[in-house]
């Protein structure tokens, strides 16, 4: 077993992100939507009825930022505000039918997109990808404080 040093770990760490950023932009679904736009409104898909404070949080994003993505999601009819029985001051954030439609299309086509690049490598390269998802998945999820 190879003892890994720190230059190691850098150098993983700037091909991952770099390929991830790549990766991304190939997959991104063609939409009248910003890539804001889609991962506000599916985080409000997944964590619905949601404040606008827990979107921000959730998306890393400043409350202001949050405060246009909703104004744009609602005005298209993707996103509807429920009041807050506990505080008269805030609301709570839902998707409407349209919204969880073009998250659900979303989805559909990245995942066509990404069977497109599935389609440009070996075997061993989708295996090796298939054997890295546990972990890709496990650091999506991790959130600092």
């Amino acid at each position: 077993m190879t003892h890994e040093t720190t230059s190691d770990r850098a150098d993983l760490a700037a091909r991952l992100a770099f390929s991830i950023g790549r990766l991304n932009r190939r997959i991104r679904p063609a939409s009248e939507l910003t890539p804001g736009q889609v991962s506000a409104l599916a985080t409000i898909v997944t964590s619905a009825p949601i404040r606008p404070g827990d979107i921000a949080r959730l998306e890393r994003v400043a409350a202001p930022t949050v405060t246009r993505l909703l104004a744009d999601l609602e005005s298209r009819g993707l996103v509807q505000r429920s009041a807050d029985p506990g505080d008269g001051r805030s609301f709570f954030v839902s998707p409407t039918a349209e919204g969880a439609e073009a998250i659900r299309v979303a989805r559909d086509e990245r995942a066509h997109r990404v069977l497109e690049v599935f389609d440009e490598l070996s075997e061993e390269q989708v295996a090796s990808i298939a054997a890295a998802i546990g972990a890709l998945e496990a650091a999506a999820e991790i959130t600092s404080a």
